[in-house]
């Protein structure tokens, strides 16, 4: 079987971190927390509450791209616009995108309970802002997030067709 590369993404407190880990564990691949791969200095903007700009993504965005498939088949990435994900498929062009998706209400209590988490609350809506939607030509699946991680995790298996948990 040819290991699948696959990004869970979506906005801060969806749980592409816990979700992607899951995901991992089922299907017996590899799992890396993309927040991992960002620069410091993006990390350090973000817990000063500054969104990134595309600048600032760029060398993450390249990071996780080389890592797919080579670190880790699965990786928690935002991946919040088509050209960031035109960016990683570049470097692997398999990727099957998953986006956990939910309601703006769903997500900021997510959100709000992660102290100490070094994306603020208030980045929210800007994340929300910049979601772009997952079009018909990207190998992709929407799952709503507000089902427990088990059945995120079946429906993803189920309709990626990645296997049997």
């Amino acid at each position: 079987m040819i290991r699948p590369c696959i990004i869970v993404m979506g906005v801060s407190g969806c749980g592409k971190s816990r979700i992607g880990a899951a995901l991992a564990k089922g299907l017996v691949l590899r799992f890396l927390d993309g927040d991992s791969l960002h620069p410091p200095s993006n990390i350090a903007k973000m817990s000063r509450g500054e969104a990134l700009n595309d600048a600032d993504r760029a060398p993450w965005l390249d990071a996780v791209g080389a890592a797919l498939g080579t670190q880790a088949d699965v990786i928690a990435c935002s991946a919040l616009k088509r050209a960031y994900r035109d960016r990683i498929r570049a470097q692997a062009p398999n990727t099957v995108f998953v986006h956990l998706a939910g309601t703006r209400a769903v997500l900021a209590t997510r959100v709000a309970s992660r102290p100490g988490h070094f994306m603020p609350p208030a980045l929210l809506d800007s994340q929300l802002a910049t979601l772009e939607r997952l079009q018909p030509d990207e190998a992709a699946i929407v799952v709503d997030l507000a089902q427990t991680p088990a059945q995120i995790v079946r429906q993803i298996i189920t309709t990626g067709r990645f296997g049997t948990a």
